[in-house]
């Protein structure tokens, strides 16, 4: 029985985790559930699962949950402290990161100093901190597992494997929802047209950034950090039919790939469950719904974002952090209507310009450089729609 805090539980991931521990009562306990600023579904999770601890990040929230659980045995807590302190506790086996964006670092820090495995969504982590992260779960023994579809792809496929060097791994992506779409064309695309992903179902920030392929980029740097791989050891194909979820290249030149439909249960509970693959109920995938599989290669002249996140990961140092803040602005100013589709791109490539490189950053130099960044970002916004 593993007991598993699930930071971020109201978001797409974190309702996806919550459907793995039901379907598997003999193997997860719920401790700790988190979110942000959902408090109604925040309060019926809680309801419902009984976890031992609910956190709510937002503290002027906090009486609303605190009143709605006054008759259940459940602690209350709210803050960002909070959320770094109950994934120390001794209840706690695993950790699942499922918070969106930066806010995940810190409490990921936490987690891996305690000592907990981490089942990995918050791709961030990785990209503003890859080193750090590594370095520290290395030393404090700590196991890291994917749980986006594409690093748990990687993961699958390299089972078994782990002593024969990998000559390099292709990422697949999907080319969300404007594929294929010229720069002209993309000038004048809306958010609502960005948030309809052609094959998944997510969040309102990883749909944005898998229509402007900031989504791939990102991981590309999670993938590196990871696999410990070198940058050249990485690719990015594009595969519309999210079938294959990525592949593995040996240095004999024998490829591995992992397939299966696009649900996030299946990634989410192998992290959770390994090293046993636990029996399921989802859909199967079968060959003839699918005759053709077909593959190209990525625009990066048009979506300028993955060459952002290439770029970022060659330069290394602070450089990925820079990205990351600058994108998490971008993104929340294009869903406010404040940005076009195209200036998400201008703005993160200013900031990298911009923004103090630092070739050799510490965790304050991490924290300082979002700082920065967001404030450049957030004056780049404010210039633009005066």
């Amino acid at each position: 029985m593993k007991r598993i805090a699930i930071l971020g539980s109201t978001g797409s991931i974190g309702t996806q985790a919550l459907e793995v521990i039901a379907a598997n009562p003999d193997s997860f306990e719920l401790e700790v559930i988190t979110a942000y600023s959902n408090t109604d579904l925040l309060i019926e999770q809680a309801l419902l699962f009984k976890p031992n601890v609910v956190v709510i990040a937002r503290e002027d929230l906090y009486p609303i949950v605190r009143d709605a659980l006054q008759n259940e045995d459940i602690k209350v807590y709210a803050g960002a402290n909070a959320l770094c302190s109950v994934v120390e506790m001794g209840t706690v086996d695993m950790v699942l990161t499922a918070m969106v964006g930066y806010a995940g670092l810190q409490p990921t820090i936490r987690a891996i100093q305690a000592g907990k495995e981490i089942a990995l969504a918050n791709k961030e982590t990785l990209v503003v901190a890859g080193q750090l992260i590594t370095e520290l779960a290395r030393e404090k023994g700590v196991n890291i597992y994917p749980v986006d579809s594409e690093h748990s792809a990687i993961f699958q496929c390299l089972t078994g494997e782990f002593h024969n060097p990998i000559e390099k791994i292709i990422l697949t992506a999907s080319g969300g929802p404007f594929r294929g779409r010229t720069i002209e064309e993309l000038q004048y695309v809306t958010k609502v047209q960005a948030l309809k992903h052609p094959n998944w179902d997510m969040g309102a920030k990883i749909t944005i950034d898998s229509a402007s392929l900031m989504n791939k980029g990102l991981e590309v740097i999670e993938a590196k950090w990871l696999f410990g791989l070198s940058n050249d050891q990485i690719d990015v194909v594009v595969h519309p039919q999210s079938i294959i979820h990525s592949l593995v290249q040996f240095q004999d030149g024998s490829i591995k790939a992992q397939l299966g439909l696009p649900d996030m249960k299946l990634p989410i509970q192998y992290a959770m469950g390994y090293p046993n693959r636990l029996k399921s109920d989802y859909p199967r995938f079968n060959f003839l719904d699918y005759p053709q599989l077909t593959f190209e290669q990525p625009d990066l002249k048009t979506f300028r974002n993955l060459q952002l996140a290439f770029d970022a990961m060659a330069q290394g140092g602070n450089m990925p952090c820079i990205l990351n803040a600058a994108n998490e602005i971008a993104v929340g100013a294009f869903l406010r209507d404040e940005v076009g589709f195209l200036e998400m791109s201008d703005l993160i490539e200013s900031c990298m310009a911009k923004v103090t490189y630092i070739a050799h950053p510490s965790l304050s130099d991490y924290v300082e450089t979002d700082r920065e960044t967001r404030l450049l970002a957030t004056d780049f916004v404010k210039n633009k729609t005066v």
